[in-house]
């Protein structure tokens, strides 16, 4: 009787540790968002921009989720729009023909899919010519947490930046083919965060945090070559899938429609951009400063999105 009793012991024990050690159930996240054809604001004087968007935000809102949940999307192209849009979801494994089709204005198109992987991942609109949608504001980031926290480093601190091209004239569709960029930008703002530029701000950490980059490039059409003056990446993950990982890296290669995430653990106060080291879009806006200091306060994924600044005075 008392080996019975220690066998049956020992199995409940056994079944209470199987069952801590079991992941959280996944979770159904219902995400809706709005196409929105408005005017956005793209320089620190307040200067705007005749975008295409999701919820009205270039870039969109932020997806987060955690490997295995499942996403119940829907898009809305309100009446009041001029332009078919759509919705591709990097993230997602279905049928493109079905989900991806556009929609005219005043109808929605709903779709279901499971994180299956961890990552990184782009959105955007894929409406004919896609590569205008694109241009003018249409795409956001995608984060699927490895269900595994341990699968990487914690992070203390988070941003999003999503690097593209911009076209002063969003109607110029052959420029676009052309690759005449007029500047490249992180969170569709120029120098949105370089605090010696007017209006432009910073992303702020504190002297050894553990600061975490997830990096989308938007494009449509060029390379980012992204790097940290004055450090060097801990850690690169390629897709953001935690699988991938490189250690000291200088310059990471992220091509258009792709994204990596990025740690950086920066010991001394100081002012350390974040650039892409092809030079001609670092100087044409896409240079973000890391400003590290001992005050630094908690910040957003995307701070300032949407750049909400004194809009430019007529003239």
């Amino acid at each position: 009787m008392k080996r019975m009793r220690s066998a049956l012991g020992a199995m409940l024990v056994m079944g209470g540790l199987l069952a801590t050690a079991q992941p959280a159930a996944a979770k159904t996240h219902e995400v809706n968002m709005t196409a929105k054809e408005t005017e956005v604001v793209v320089e620190g004087s307040g200067e705007t921009y005749k975008a295409w968007t999701f919820d009205g935000q270039f870039p969109g809102p932020v997806v987060r989720v955690t490997e295995g949940d499942t996403i119940k999307f829907t898009l809305e192209n309100p009446k009041t729009n001029t332009y078919p849009h759509a919705m591709d979801f990097h993230a997602a494994e279905i049928d493109f023909l079905k989900n991806y089709r556009a929609i005219n204005p005043g109808e929605t198109i709903s779709y279901t899919f499971v994180a299956k992987k961890p990552g990184l991942f782009f959105y955007h609109c894929g409406a004919p010519p896609m590569i205008q949608h694109v241009a003018r504001g249409m795409f956001g980031a995608v984060i699927v947490d490895p269900k595994n926290a341990k699968a990487w480093p914690k992070a203390d601190r988070e941003y999003v930046l999503v690097q593209s091209e911009f076209f002063k004239n969003p109607d110029d569709v052959q420029t676009m083919f052309d690759r005449k960029f007029d500047n490249v930008i992180f969170n569709g703002g120029i120098f949105k965060y370089h605090p010696f530029v007017t209006g432009g701000g910073k992303l702020d950490a504190k002297p050894g945090e553990r600061v975490r980059i997830y990096f989308v490039n938007a494009g449509p059409n060029e390379f980012s070559a992204f790097h940290p003056i004055g450090e060097i990446w801990d850690n690169v993950y390629e897709s953001g899938n935690p699988d991938n990982k490189l250690n000291g890296v200088q310059t990471y290669v992220v091509g258009p429609g792709s994204a990596a995430t990025f740690d950086v653990v920066a010991e001394s106060a100081g002012a350390y951009p974040l650039v892409t080291h092809s030079l001609t879009g670092a100087l044409r806006g896409a240079i973000a400063v890391l400003l590290v200091g001992p005050d630094a306060k908690p910040a957003p994924l995307m701070p300032m999105t949407p750049w909400e600044v004194a809009p430019k005075p007529a003239q």
